[in-house]
């Protein structure tokens, strides 16, 4: 073959060199945004999925009770010691004490009188007053405070009197909150849609946070034979063991004859 006919070859191949350089210069840039695009996506898709890990633990961890508050039992010397106030126009103040001395008691701090569900606790108590009467065991509430109608409205729900606890002692010895974190517990929503069920309402009157409970006490110096601590929103006593426990108060008229 001679030179000149290798020499349009040539040319042709140093042309397609160049246009291939010019193509390749053209679309570095776009290149490396497409490359930068990949790494950013990756750095979100990562930033995503970790904080669906941190919500995921978050929620696992609510729902069990490493962050509940830490329960103190009271002793019946703290118990007998509370003020509580009566209802009335002309409000009396006395020792918590009277109401248990003779006939022993069962008594229900109550965490918010306008909540449903301790509407419905408070029914649930209700329930036994013929069984408690019959034993001659009376029913007591006490709440923390005194809003407008709320004791009043929560009176159809609960068949005993009612007393005000306005330093909250009966919700001690260590007072116990359950702030917004009820609300992704698991066991708070159950105890939300047994209450709607079962037909209980309320309102959104009041102190709520601070967790109630239920005590059962002897007559005299015989002691706290039940104390039911609410662990969250709901966590409502169960009536059967109520009512053991207030079989087992000894009147004092009737401790008194066995000694």
């Amino acid at each position: 073959m001679s030179c000149h006919s290798e020499r349009p070859q040539l040319l042709f191949g140093c042309a397609l060199s160049m246009l291939h350089l010019l193509l390749w210069e053209r679309m570095r840039p776009e290149m490396s945004f497409l490359q930068d695009l990949s790494f950013f996506s990756m750095g979100m898709w990562s930033i995503g999925v970790g904080a669906l890990g941190a919500a995921a633990l978050a929620l696992l961890l609510a729902n069990t009770d490493v962050f509940l508050s830490k329960s103190q039992k009271a002793t019946l010397e703290y118990l007998e010691d509370i003020d509580l106030k009566t209802l009335e126009k002309e409000p009396r103040t006395f020792k918590a004490k009277e109401l248990w001395e003779k006939n022993g008691a069962v008594i229900m701090a109550v965490r918010r009188p306008g909540c449903f569900l301790c509407r419905e606790e408070a029914a649930d108590l209700s329930s036994l007053k013929p069984k408690l009467d019959e034993l001659g065991v009376p029913l007591y509430a006490v709440v923390k405070e005194q809003i407008r109608t709320e004791v009043q409205d929560f009176q159809p729900y609960f068949k005993g009197e009612i007393f005000l606890d306005e330093k909250k002692k009966f919700y001690g010895p260590q007072r116990r909150k359950m702030m917004f974190m009820g609300f992704v517990r698991l066991g708070v929503w159950y105890n939300f849609f047994r209450a709607r069920n079962g037909g209980f309402s309320g309102n959104l009157e009041g102190e709520g946070f601070i967790l109630g409970g239920v005590f059962v006490v002897g007559s005299g110096k015989q002691g706290i034979l039940l104390e039911h601590r609410e662990k969250e929103f709901g966590d409502k006593v169960n009536p059967v063991s109520v009512l053991e426990a207030a079989r087992k108060i000894q009147p004092q008229t009737l401790a008194a004859e066995a000694k």
